[in-house]
């Protein structure tokens, strides 16, 4: 870099620790966790060389990101690293920059996000502290943070693996923390730079899953046949979709949702995000062995040329990516369903919530009313507090057993995934007898004189769902899709399963039955399972629990809001609907 004229400095940064905390998920992206006991041997080191724009006025600049390790970086690392060498090479000389560009080669002992992370915290928020750096030897000019202007976009370039296909792949992740997205122009340029100038074939993340499924292709055809039968009816109408697109399309629009409700980075650019900045990860899979010298120019060639025309583009930008979608689902590198669309769905899914919650108050309010002679306790704008009370009782509930993993990390000796899962489970479950005890209400094997009126409990436990999943909405819209789902049908089909097996109708026994079957599928723990066998990685016995946690874990980790909706929204109305279940009506 050095010999290019660039400006070239390290930073030397602590690796970050993975530890729970409560309140981290309200924190900025510059509060983290350093290891504890850190030695000058686990210190990371990032390079980084800035080119200053000989046409810019140094306010702005754009940032090429490349993971290498350099300890026991392999050969595709090393074509990465190539191939931004070369770009950087051209960059250095040409005299058409408007924007400064920066070159990070990060430390990737300590995996892809954290050195990045730790550079834009460094970069954005600068530390002024140098005592763990003194005690690592003495600081030269070279460590001297230096930076450019404020970042317009930011690219990670990977070479990871042989490609399965005839030609080079590119693939592109896109999904950051909590379902941020860059804007998608940014994935536009890519694509059509990839496509149509370099000969790349693009994909995006599936569920590999379900290509295989035949009732989704099932559908797939019926959608083809009658696209085919509107085009004999009138040849304008042009809605039909080949069957075989559309398992492509169902596939990778599935495996966007759950990226973007997993809230988890699906690689480095996610750290860039958490500053507002548009940033995805190119990952380019040759079709060549990496030790091919002879394909090896044409590759650099193609590679370099891709993300000079990208940053040609950012480059002519006179402000940043605005024009386009910041909230859309990914079906294919070239297509997307906007916030226009699939915010319908959503909407549709909740809007009876409302209704059937005023519905039920007004049933209970005339049920109560009838059980009693005395005119005082006819006040019907106070008949819901009781089942307030009740609702409120075990949202507190989930919210302490949310922070209860803080807790069971801070005990010794028990480090082993599936014991803190067995403790967080019998803690959790001596928690809910408790408030069973304590509420008499709360416990769906009361008797009828301490229980309230089933049909106003449900009415409280549906009006606090529609509020949790209308707030969630706004946080990560994905996650606030998948709870409805499991949520919505969860809450309307609850009812008391006593009357049903008193009256053996066929109908309250199917109503019973599926009351049940939704409770089943909606617990977090079985949820979890089924969608580990939709992803083809079945999780049965004694190693479910070990799994969830390690999932939690994780979701907690990435400062997921996933995870607060799993404790505090979730599990408080699934509870409530096995009390109604169960309610001795």
């Amino acid at each position: 870099m050095s010999d290019m004229g660039a400006e070239v400095y390290y930073q030397k940064f602590h690796p970050e620790g993975n530890q729970f905390h409560p309140l981290h998920f309200f924190s900025g992206p510059d509060s983290y966790t350093l290891l504890d006991n850190v030695s000058c041997a686990s210190y990371g080191v990032n390079v980084a060389g800035i080119i200053r724009a000989p046409r810019g006025d140094g306010k702005e600049s754009i940032v090429l990101v490349t993971p290498y390790d350099f300890i026991n970086g392999g050969d595709y690392e090393a074509l990465s690293l190539g191939i931004t060498s070369t770009l950087f090479s051209l960059l250095a000389r040409v005299t058409w920059l408007s924007k400064d560009i920066i070159w990070l080669v990060t430390d990737s002992r300590y995996g892809d996000y954290r050195p990045v992370a730790a550079w834009l915290t460094e970069y954005h928020s600068p530390s002024f502290k140098v005592s763990d750096l003194l005690k690592c030897g003495e600081l030269n000019t070279a460590d001297t943070f230096r930076r450019a202007g404020t970042v317009a976009a930011a690219l990670v370039l990977k070479v990871d693996g042989r490609s399965e296909r005839f030609e080079d792949t590119l693939s592109i992740y896109a999904e950051a923390s909590n379902g941020q997205m860059p804007n998608l122009d940014l994935i536009n340029v890519v694509n059509y730079l990839a496509v149509h100038r370099q000969g790349f074939y693009v994909k995006v993340e599936k569920v590999v899953s379900l290509l295989s499924s035949s009732w989704l292709k099932i559908i797939g055809e019926i959608f083809e046949a009658v696209g085919k039968l509107a085009r004999t009816l009138n040849p304008d109408w042009n809605f039909g979709i080949p069957a075989a697109d559309y398992l492509e399309g169902s596939a990778t629009l599935a495996s966007s949702l759950y990226s973007q409700a997993l809230g988890i980075p699906t690689g480095p650019h996610g750290a860039f995000r958490d500053y507002q900045v548009d940033a995805i990860t190119l990952k380019i899979s040759p079709r060549f062995p990496p030790d091919s010298k002879t394909r090896q120019h044409d590759f650099f060639l193609r590679g370099a040329r891709l993300l000079e025309g990208t940053i040609r583009s950012v480059n002519n930008l006179l402000e940043k990516f605005h024009q386009s979608f910041f909230l859309y689902l990914l079906t294919s590198p070239s297509k997307f369903i906007s916030v226009g669309v699939y915010m319908i769905a959503f909407a549709l899914l909740v809007a009876p919530l409302p209704m059937v919650a005023a519905s039920l108050y007004i049933e209970g309010c005339k049920a109560l009313t009838k059980s009693t002679d005395n005119p005082t306790e006819n006040l019907k704008s106070w008949k819901w507090l009781d089942a307030a009370k009740q609702v409120f009782a075990l949202h507190l509930l989930g919210f302490i057993v949310t922070l209860l993993p803080y807790f069971i990390c801070q005990v010794p000796g028990q480090h082993s995934p599936r014991n803190r899962s067995i403790m967080w489970g019998t803690t959790s479950s001596s928690l809910l007898l408790i408030t069973f005890a304590i509420i008499p209400g709360c416990s769906p094997f009361s008797s009828r004189h301490h229980g309230t009126n089933w049909a106003v409990l449900k009415s409280v436990t549906i009006s606090a769902a529609f509020i949790g999943l209308c707030l969630m909405s706004i946080i990560n819209f994905a996650t606030a899709e998948i709870g409805a789902l499991l949520l919505v049908p969860t809450c309307l089909m609850a009812q008391p399963i006593k009357p049903a097996l008193r009256s053996r109708r066929i109908k309250s026994l199917l109503g019973a039955f599926c009351s049940m079957v939704l409770l089943t599928i909606g617990f977090p723990v079985m949820f979890f399972a089924i969608s580990k066998g939709l992803f083809g990685e079945a999780v049965v016995g004694l190693s479910l629990g070990g799994e969830f946690w390690t999932w939690l874990e994780s979701l907690w980790a990435w400062k997921s809001a996933t995870y607060l909706y799993i404790g505090m929204v979730h599990l408080p109305c699934w509870l409530l609907c096995l009390c109604i279940l169960f309610h001795p009506s």
